[in-house]
């Protein structure tokens, strides 16, 4: 990535670099002879004063008004509060550049320490250009030239204030975004919530496209012109088109654009120009967010651009990390044009210093950006913001909701920083007006931020009360810790660290990089308070902080390209034809982004062209974004890529070439930096603060940022005091200036930090920091898992689930997956250690027994024991569950509805050892998949999620090792036990404060049998008894403990409302009674004499979840079923689960077309499916008024309906099509 530095023409022209963000805009100017100067103002435009002395009756004086120019505020409205509360404002007639502001209209004199405000009608980038120039309201800005990133957009988008939107999709899929991929978001909240869609009303098309691109109905013109006039009337003022497979054949998206605006709306936007992407959902959704945002941005790009001087040039930057010209920006580029512009600058800083891979630490207010760059950008294709999924190219960064406005609590077991921030208004308890205690209380409490240094007095007494009322509240919990206030602010920033960091393993470690590799750019607010610890923890050995690091955003915006791209979707096997006939698109896309960038004013000797190809191999989801490889092997670029991220390839595999992909990229010119005069002599610091740290208080050398100079060193502990932002230098530390001004910090050697408790008791400080290290264990393995399989299942559908278990098998933590799997995942565990005692290191194993453990023969559990690297003793597991689509039995999709025994459901695995010390048993495992009546179908893709499932585990096992060296083997081994006690302790308070009693329910399976559950609360413990269930069943809706403890372990932890780790602890306090029933059939050796159990699992357990939520009378029947729909034939089976209506509760209506309860896995989207498979999708609907009626109505059902283009075998197990109908409760 080049970032040249030369003089930059332009004498007589200023440039304005600004970021507006979401409480502040930052501003960097470069003047004409290329001094950078700064300014900060609210992104409101209004400026903020206090009234230090009056000279009635119409001047006030503020010394912070003291370096405007003579009349500058002239024109200016300014209101404030009078003593007693009423509002008064006045115009200023004048200002003598000396603080003194005359107002038109006479004050009572008793407005000294009033606050008052200036406010014009200029929005914060013209207030920024007018301040650093000096000009009045009344005097035009001259030719400038303005580089912009704006939230506008996200703004509009997070406070739903977007235009008003129609979205016009193919007739047949009406809901298709409301229904989105149908998952939930929050697994155990029983009230859904899902976004609301952004449009206002839909249009459904007359009109269908193939999966092919042939037309297969032409579009209704006379039909849809009557539409778009009817909603035209109603005030609708943008449209989104996205019908489907227009990424192949967009003809009907431009017939429907060109009807539309022909009528005069005010915005068109159409899906084949927005993401010409596969996949209707996600494409859809960022058309209508394109179409949403870009009325209310064009406004206001508009109302900037005219307020410039003739010449003047707007440029805006975007998602993607480039600068557009603004008449061409729209609502897809705008979500991320703040963020970027410091992803760009810590790309040039860091290059500038000599490092090419860097981590970006952008810490604000109240959340932290992580980002990660080395020779190029890394992109994301596809994501979601503000619960909008995004299919265009994107920057990515990774948010966390943990900032210095982020609130530190303690929920009467473990401490809490964020998600919840005090914002700007009361703000930190330190700034007096009443707020929480905050990280940034924090950080002032413990001296990291020196009390003179703020531009107002700071409230110490505040922050001292917040802490004692949290040690108290602490001290009398069942943990009875007694902390100092020095120590509990202390693990508020560990645990703040801690989740940082797990942010910046995210976009680092998941992706196949280290750490450790990189250098760490520090920006934002906060950042240097922190960037020490967080280097510290990932094992970063040098930091980076550059002068303009509290506004590094606004400055990165001075550092961008101009930036353009093209993208065409292709889905043809990689092959030498292939690559030639790509070759004229190519050469068009060239022509047309060179072009593009020239009418930018970039010369072309200043503009390059990159192509690359979003390669995968057939059958798998993930793309690899490839760029032109030098040898022009594409095949092999990819696959080495593929074993970079992944540990392996599938060298029998075809590579598709998913999409081409073409950027032109116009270098601007660029100014120098400004370089520091070299140090002389000895550095002295400005004074001495006390700093909290190694458990005592210390005095630590205190500098401020002009006394440096290049060359001079500092050596931690020390402070450094900026205009906006203090940087704390830990002991071990030791800072270099650099001749930019920039800080290199190295880490030298320090001792190990160690948990010096050994009492055995649980610290809630530590509690926090190893449940997030454990929850990011977890979450690593699935993003491995997801990133490494092969099949739609796991890629797409995320039918699969990751956990960490001690070694007596008790679930520590899972990542947030499929409920029904992580319950019984531990009775799988409990059963291996109990038969496989003799366990090894190196050895893998394998097991899809229901009697064991297992939920249904498609589920396959992958078990890896992790063992001491010293005495060999067993430590914990790492689990996997992954559902393959294909594992034989009757049917293709092995879910067959009328299976009367396991043998018939497919090939039973038990405590298969597919590792044995470290020797592979593949072959081994595949004769056993193709023997028996029913093999599998599909060996190879199961192969191949099974390697998946393996990398995750072993993935997790290197994790917990590496903890371990961190944090000592007994520390970690006693957190795991207390994490399980604390969701224990909670659970127990959640049943203490439901009523003591006997609760009772029964329903019906649709063929009649019982279901009968008698719950007993008796404190703060709970007995479910199954007592009166019905007998063992010759079909196959059997369900097996593992299940049934699954199901009561979800429904007790939907009693609490809170965040903690789904664990085995939930389940200390409760009893299970199960009989012989068909909830618990008895196991045999042969499986033809096993009770069939396939729809146990998926069908049975949502039947017994609705049982005992009805009997606690939390909530009322959902649809009772996941609709498991197979079809295929002797070559292939595909599998999904249809979402429907979620049951009502009392303080709200059930969602409608929704996942429930103990799934919550996606839909393969409409078109991946029928590009792939036989089959056309002809609805996908919401069948409205299905929910049932009452004070709170249940969620309504769907329709899905299939057109087979061949003869298939399919089945569809299913409930809830008899007599016994989803029941309400309280007579609904």
């Amino acid at each position: 990535m080049s970032h040249e530095h030369e003089k930059a023409p332009g004498a007589g022209r200023w440039q304005f670099w600004i970021d507006v963000g979401g409480t502040f805009t930052d501003c960097v100017a470069r003047t004409p002879v290329g001094e950078l100067r700064t300014w900060k103002t609210l992104s409101s435009g209004i400026v903020k004063g206090v009234i230090a002395r009056v000279d009635p009756p119409h001047t006030i004086f503020d010394p912070l008004r003291q370096t405007s120019a003579v009349d500058f505020w002239k024109r200016w409205k300014l209101r404030g509060t009078l003593p007693k509360g009423a509002a008064w404002e006045s115009v200023v007639l004048g200002s003598d550049g000396e603080g003194h502001l005359e107002l038109a209209d006479p004050f009572p004199s008793d407005l000294v320490g009033q606050a008052y405000e200036l406010l014009c009608e200029e929005n914060a980038p013209l207030v920024c250009v007018r301040s650093l120039l000096g000009l009045r309201l009344d005097q035009p800005i001259p030719a400038v030239d303005i580089r912009l990133g704006t939230t506008r957009g996200t703004n509009a988008l997070l406070e739903r204030k977007g235009a008003r939107t129609v979205f016009l999709v193919t007739k047949g899929f009406r809901d298709l975004l409301r229904i989105g991929n149908q998952d939930r978001p929050d697994l155990f909240a029983l009230e859904i919530c899902k976004p609301e869609p952004l449009y206002e009303s839909v249009i459904e098309v007359d009109e269908r496209i193939t999966a092919t691109g042939a037309v297969l109905k032409p579009l209704d013109e006379n039909r849809l012109r009557k539409d778009l006039e009817r909603v035209k009337t109603r005030g609708i003022e943008a449209v989104a088109i996205c019908l489907l497979h227009a990424y192949r054949n967009d003809r009907h998206e431009r017939h429907a654009a060109s009807l539309a605006e022909e009528m005069g709306f005010a915005c068109v936007s159409r899906s084949s120009s927005v993401a010409p992407v596969i996949k209707a959902v996600s494409r859809g959704e960022t058309t209508v967010l394109d179409a949403y945002l870009t009325p209310i941005l064009r406004d206001y790009l508009a109302g900037i651009q005219s307020r410039l001087g003739k010449g003047s040039t707007l440029k805006v930057m975007t998602s993607y990390g480039g600068l557009i010209d603004a008449s061409e920006f729209s609502g897809k580029d705008s979500i991320l044009s703040g963020p970027a512009g410091g992803v760009v600058a810590l790309a040039a800083v860091s290059q500038e210093a000599g490092f090419e891979k860097c981590i970006g630490f952008d810490m604000g207010g109240t959340s932290t950006d992580v980002a990660r760059v080395a020779d190029r950008f890394d992109f994301e294709l596809e994501t979601t913001k503000a619960g909008v999924r995004i299919a265009v190219p994107t920057l990515a960064i990774e948010t966390v909701a943990a900032g210095g406005g982020s609130v530190c609590a303690f929920d009467g077991v473990q401490l809490r920083v964020g998600p919840e921030s005090a914002g700007a208004d009361p703000g930190p308890a330190c700034y007096g007006r009443g707020g929480p205690m905050t990280v940034t209380d924090a950080n002032v409490f413990l001296g990291r931020v020196p009390e003179q240094r703020f531009p107002f007095p700071l409230d110490r007494d505040s922050i001292r009360e917040r802490l004692q009322n949290l040690r108290e509240a602490i001290a009398e919990s069942p943990s009875g810790r007694h902390y100092g206030d020095e120590e509990l602010a202390q693990g508020f920033l560990d645990i703040a660290n801690e989740r940082m960091s797990r942010a910046v393993r995210t976009i680092s470690i998941q992706k196949g990089f280290h750490p450790k590799d990189h250098l760490l750019v520090s920006f934002g607010g906060a950042g240097g308070q922190h960037a020490c610890a967080i280097a510290r923890m990932l094992d970063i050995p040098q930091i980076l902080i550059h002068p303009f690091a509290g506004i590094l955003s606004a400055y990165g915006m001075g550092l961008a390209d101009i930036r353009k791209r093209r993208e065409q979707t292709i889905l043809k096997t990689l092959s030498e034809a292939a690559l030639e006939e790509l070759k004229p698109t190519i050469e068009e896309f060239s022509q047309t982004l060179r072009s593009e960038v020239q009418r930018e004013g970039i010369e072309l000797d200043r503009t390059t062209l990159e192509l690359s190809l979003g390669l995968r191999y057939a059958g798998v989801e993930n793309v690899l974004d490839i760029l032109t490889p030098e040898d022009g092997d594409w095949h092999a670029a990819y696959e080495r890529q593929h074993k970079r991220l992944y540990g392996y390839t599938l060298s029998d595999r075809q590579i598709q070439i998913v999409t081409l992909n073409i950027e032109a990229v116009g270098r601007l010119r660029r100014a120098e930096s400004p370089r520091l005069e070299p140090a002389q002599g000895e550095l002295e610091p400005s004074f001495q603060t006390n700093v909290w740290f190694d458990g005592e208080w210390q005095s630590v050398p205190t500098f401020s940022r002009e006394q440096l100079r290049a060359g001079h060193q500092l050596v931690g502990p020390a402070v450094i005091c900026d205009e906006g932002s203090t940087i704390w230098i830990e002991p071990g530390f030791q800072a270099t200036i650099q001749p930019t001004g920039s800080l290199l910090i190295k880490a030298g050697r320090r001792g190990k930090q160690e948990n010096s408790d050994d009492s055995g008791d649980p610290d809630p400080i530590q509690l926090e920091v190893f449940n997030n290290q454990f929850a990011s264990i977890a979450e690593q393995m699935g993003e491995m898992l997801r990133k490494t399989s092969v099949s739609t299942n796991v890629k797409e559908r995320l039918d699969y689930s990751c956990a960490l278990f001690d070694a007596r098998g008790g679930l520590v933590v899972n990542a947030p997956h499929i409920p029904v799997h992580l319950g019984a995942m531990g009775e799988t565990i409990r059963c291996l250690l109990r038969d496989q005692p003799d366990m090894r290191p190196g050895d893998v194993c394998l097991t899809n027994d229901p009697f064991a453990g297992g939920s249904h023969l498609p589920d396959l559990t992958v078990v890896t024991p992790v063992f001491a690297e010293d005495d060999q003793e067993l430590l914990f597991l790492t689990a996997s569950r992954a559902h393959h689509a294909e594992i034989g039995g009757l049917t293709p999709g092995s879910m067959p509805p009328f299976s009367t025994n396991l043998a018939e459901e497919g090939i039973l695995l038990r405590n298969f050892k597919l590792i044995d010390q470290g020797t592979s048993r593949w072959e081994e495992l595949r004769n056993q998949l193709t023997s028996g009546p029913y093999p599998s179908r599909n060996v190879e893709d199961n192969v191949a999620d099974l390697s998946a499932q393996v990398a995750a585990n072993r993935l997790g096992g290197q994790l917990l090792q590496q903890l371990i060296q961190r944090s000592g083997r007994w520390t970690v081994l006693r957190y795991m036990r207390h994490i399980q006690d604390a969701a224990e302790l909670k659970m127990r308070r959640a049943l203490d404060q439901m009523p003591d009693g006997r609760y009772v329910r029964t329903d019906h399976l649709d063929q009649g049998a019982p279901i009968a559950v008698t719950i007993t609360i008796n404190g703060d413990a709970a007995t479910i008894d199954f007592t009166g269930t019905g007998p063992v069943l010759e079909n196959n809706l059997n369900a097996n403990r593992a299940i049934v403890t699954a199901a009561v372990m979800y429904v007790f932890r939907c009693l609490i409302d809170e965040p903690i780790p789904l664990n085995s602890g939930v389940l200390k306090p409760l009893t299970i009674v199960l009989p012989e029933c068909l909830l618990n059939p008895p196991a045999h050796a042969d499986p033809a004499k096993c009770a069939a159990v396939v729809g146990g699992n998926v069908e049975t357990s949502q039947r017994v979840v609705d049982v005992l939520l009805g009997a606690l009378k939390l909530a009322a029947a959902s649809q009772g079923t996941m609709n498991n729909l197979t079809f295929g034939d002797g070559t292939f089976g595909y599998y999904e689960t249809i979402c429907g209506g979620a049951g009502a509760t009392s303080n709200s209506n059930g969602a409608d077309a929704v996942h429930t309860h103990m799934t919550n896995t996606r839909l393969t989207d409409v078109e991946v499916l029928e590009h792939r498979y036989p089959v056309r999708v002809e609805e996908f609907s919401i069948r409205r008024g299905s929910g049932g009626q009452g004070l709170h109505a249940g969620g309504n059902g769907i329709r899905r309906v299939f057109r087979f283009l061949k003869p298939l075998q399919v089945s569809l197990l299913t409930q809830r099509r008899g007599p016994f109908s989803p029941f309400g409760l309280e007579g609904g």
